[in-house]
């Protein structure tokens, strides 16, 4: 190398540091979008628009035809002919829902705008030789544009809050104001949503009684205190998902399906993971499965020896754990006797809406975001999924906050999903490139300790569940398990999302599920199939669960002690811990 060439590579290395600085600073007032990505998803839309002419005369004629119905319908509302809608909303759209959205001129202006939010899907859609993700990320990306502009997010155009304004004089506005001032104090000093102050953790939320009786740098593993005169041999190790703090898992009492599966006779372990800091920024995802699955199984033998255990993972900790049991069936250890994943995905072909937020040049803006403070935050995080349900999410919340001075009371689950964790940078680097973006474990090129790894090689029975409205994972993704696996697997989908379906206690109003056993390598059937032809069950999916495990287990024994002093494992102090208080 000369010393040109030297002087000149040494110049591009001190470069990268500022570049990746002003990614980060856009990185802050985007919410970790990557500008750049959405550049190139409207340039290819755009471009192959301008040669497609034939395309802009189907929706100039589009575009007519639209403007016709609408005017016929103006034309029989001011005429007072009561005509049904010209154009229905989406299923899942209930912001025109109400009756005075009927009536004129509020009619004509909804009408008016579902109108131009359907010629604007056409228009973003379907146009030839468009990549297929920036043709996603361009209707996604105008249809929030739009909902901006819903008549249901502005007080002259909703019937509905001018109404309430109306009939309360204003007070609903003038309560409205001061929800926005206290949201704004809230938001500049850093502290969370109105009403979370009622929900303490160790107080008001987990409240299962147990003691921590393994600590490391990354979790706490938490033992449950047995409420049964015996218990099933075979202990559950349950691995939640590190973006999420372990206590949706125990959220109060009535409420928790750890103080259920304690109930019904099982001896129950939880890894509680520690919110990361800048200074644990390359953890990695080897660090979090040796410290996580790997030292955690270790305590649980030791503490209940002798005996195989039941692997749970909920989310991304279903994800870990599948790759812990992968490698561990790759060398011939077979301490797990089942393996339950809940709503975790394997196969990341289809992750749904989130692949919006996924691809090179968005990865490598996340990066650099991720970089300059060591952690992806909360609030990155929390941007995307209320992008993803924006109408529920953000305008609606707006609207009832803002314009109709109400106040959502808070609940157990709101609390829980309010008390914010972060991601280390080389981990959740690793996820996304390895997993989410290339799919390295579907497609043979994951790695664990120098060797291939493969959810083909587990031979311990599956139970998946999977939630029908689940934006982060979903179902027809998680169903892929069972053509993954060469094992016996145990299929559930259950009403809920990717929170509320999994918290589903017995009881619980308006729940059901369907589940079916599909033998190892036996006769599969599409996602399709199964949601059509598969018998609906009332009720909660916990008892299922509970009756799939009991089955696995041995005979009844006396339960074991907290924590094994004399193997290292001493209780160290009550459950919930440490690491889940931390802020």
């Amino acid at each position: 190398m000369t010393r040109l060439e030297h002087a000149f590579e040494e110049n591009v290395a001190e470069a990268i540091p500022w570049d990746r600085l002003l990614h980060a600073s856009l990185g802050r007032m985007t919410g970790g979008i990557s500008p750049t990505a959405l550049q190139l998803a409207f340039a290819d839309w755009m471009g192959h628009l301008a040669l497609n002419p034939g395309r802009q005369v189907a929706l100039q004629e589009k575009g007519l035809r639209k403007a016709l119905r609408l005017a016929a319908f103006a034309g029989h509302c001011a005429a007072g002919d009561q005509q049904s809608r010209c154009i229905e909303p989406l299923a899942n759209d209930h912001r025109f829902d109400a009756k005075a959205w009927g009536e004129w001129p509020f009619s004509l202006i909804h009408q008016s705008f579902l109108l131009q939010q359907q010629w604007w899907h056409v228009a973003t859609t379907g146009v030839p030789g468009v990549d297929p993700h920036h043709e996603e990320v361009v209707n996604f990306t105008v249809r929030q544009m739009l909902d901006v502009f819903s008549p249901s997010n502005f007080l002259p155009t909703n019937p509905e809050v001018l109404k309430q304004t109306i009939d309360e004089a204003g007070f609903n506005l003038m309560r409205g104001a001061s929800n926005w001032l206290e949201d704004t104090q809230r938001e500049i000093a850093g502290r969370p949503q109105p009403g979370t102050e009622d929900f303490k953790v160790g107080e008001d939320l987990a409240l299962t009684p147990g003691k921590v009786v393994h600590r490391n740098a990354l979790m706490e593993l938490i033992q449950y205190s047995p409420t049964t005169e015996t218990v099933h041999p075979e202990p559950l190790l349950i691995v939640p998902a590190w973006i999420m703090k372990y206590y949706i898992l125990d959220l109060r009492p009535g409420r928790s399906l750890i103080e259920y599966l304690v109930g019904q006779g099982h001896t129950v372990f939880v890894v509680s993971w520690k919110n990361p800091g800048p200074q644990d920024r390359e953890q990695g995802m080897a660090d979090y499965r040796r410290l996580g699955v790997d030292d955690a199984l270790k305590a649980v033998n030791a503490i209940v020896p002798e005996q195989k255990v039941h692997g749970v993972g909920y989310c991304l900790g279903g994800t870990l754990l599948t790759l812990a049991a992968s490698a561990m069936a790759r060398d011939g250890d077979d301490r797990f006797a089942s393996i339950s994943l809940l709503a975790a995905q394997t196969d990341f072909t289809e992750p749904g809406e989130l692949d919006l937020f996924i691809d090179e040049s968005q990865v490598s803006f996340l990066e650099d975001v991720m970089w300059s403070r060591g952690y992806l935050s909360h609030d990155h995080m929390a941007g995307a999924f209320q992008l993803l349900r924006s109408q529920d999410l953000v305008w609606s919340q707006l609207v009832r906050n803002y314009l109709m001075g109400e106040r959502e009371s808070m609940f157990d689950l709101m609390a829980w999903n309010a008390d914010a964790t972060r991601l280390p940078y080389r981990m959740h680097s690793q996820y996304l490139r390895d997993l989410f973006l290339h799919n390295d474990l579907v497609e043979g090129r994951y790695d664990i300790d120098g060797r291939p790894v493969s959810v083909g090689d587990i031979s311990a029975p599956i139970f998946s569940v999977a939630t029908q409205k689940d934006h982060i994972a979903p179902w027809h993704s998680v169903y892929k398990i069972i053509r993954l696996a060469r094992t016996d697997v145990t299929f559930l989908l259950t009403k809920g999302g990717h929170n509320a379906g999994i918290v589903s206690e017995p009881g619980h109003p308006r729940r059901h599920y369907q589940m079916r056993h599909f033998e190892a390598l036996g006769p599969t059937y599409p996602a399709s199939r199964f949601e059509r032809e598969v018998q609906a069950q009332e009720g909660s999916w916990w008892p299922a669960w509970q009756q799939w495990l009991a089955k696995r287990s041995g005979q009844a024994v006396a339960p074991p002690s907290m924590g094994a002093a004399q193997s290292g494992y001493p209780p160290l102090y009550d459950a919930p811990g440490e690491y889940v208080l931390m802020k």
